[in-house]
């Protein structure tokens, strides 16, 4: 009895080998798990359930296949892939679940999510979420030719670069406070759900935190990124282990 909980792969035609090694995992392990939850930035960027990518199909495939097995397959949504939508979902045999959600884990309260909801030192970062996760603004969005769509996602990831690069270029503590999670939200977030457990990914800083909030020992498990390598954490009624493909 084994749950997996995977996220931040990034997806993309410049890293096949990653994408491979994804291909792989499905087609193996998965197929044997409890079930499967990928908890955002399966891709690199999604402009919407028209992109054109082969890899995207594959994964559809190979996704549908363990769904086919009997393994349920989950998934939230994260920054570089908000805008998947039902269509794909139904091609990959995934269920979206709200980020963020609560699931009962072999008997436990586990609240799950992408994880960017808990960076509230990235200001600038929480206004562009706020926007682009406006229905008014994805629907108008994606009413768009595709060649627009590609141009505006492609000028945004260059504008995230850029940030990016100038942030760390300045002062390396500020960089590290503001891309990641903010101690305070994780607190509040851990009482707002009335959970011990916090599963997410996005900040690609894999650890398993232990800290006390409110006299109540709780738990969080940080996702790793695939970009060299893979990242999974694996839940069994005994315990888990986050380890490296």
């Amino acid at each position: 009895m084994t749950t997996l909980f995977i996220s931040d792969l990034h997806l993309d035609a410049s890293r096949p080998a990653i994408t491979g090694l994804f291909l792989a995992f499905l087609r193996g392990e998965a197929m044997h798990a409890d079930a499967l939850y990928i908890l955002g930035d399966l891709f690199e960027a999604w402009i919407g359930d028209d992109t054109p990518s082969a890899a995207a199909d594959d994964v559809a495939l190979a996704l549908h296949a363990v769904h086919a097995a009997g393994v349920p397959v989950y998934f939230i949504r994260g920054n570089r892939d908000f805008l998947i939508g039902e269509h794909y979902a139904r091609r990959a045999g995934m269920r979206i679940l709200p980020d963020p959600s609560v699931i009962d884990l072999y008997g436990t309260p586990v609240l799950l999510q992408h994880g960017d909801l808990l960076c509230t030192d990235d200001l600038p970062y929480q206004q562009f979420r706020a926007q682009t996760r406006d229905p008014a603004f994805q629907a108008q969005f994606l009413a768009q030719p595709l060649a627009a769509r590609i141009a505006f996602a492609q000028k945004a990831r260059d504008a995230s670069q850029s940030r990016q690069a100038a942030m760390k270029g300045g002062d390396a503590t500020q960089f590290e406070t503001v891309t990641d999670a903010a101690p305070a939200e994780v607190a509040a977030t851990f009482a707002r759900y009335g959970v011990r457990t916090m599963i997410h990914g996005h900040t690609h800083r894999p650890a398993l935190h232990t800290l006390e909030v409110e006299g109540q020992t709780c738990r969080r498990v940080v996702l790793g990124d695939w970009y060299t390598q893979g990242s999974v954490l694996r839940v069994t009624p005994d315990g888990m282990q986050l380890q490296s493909l």
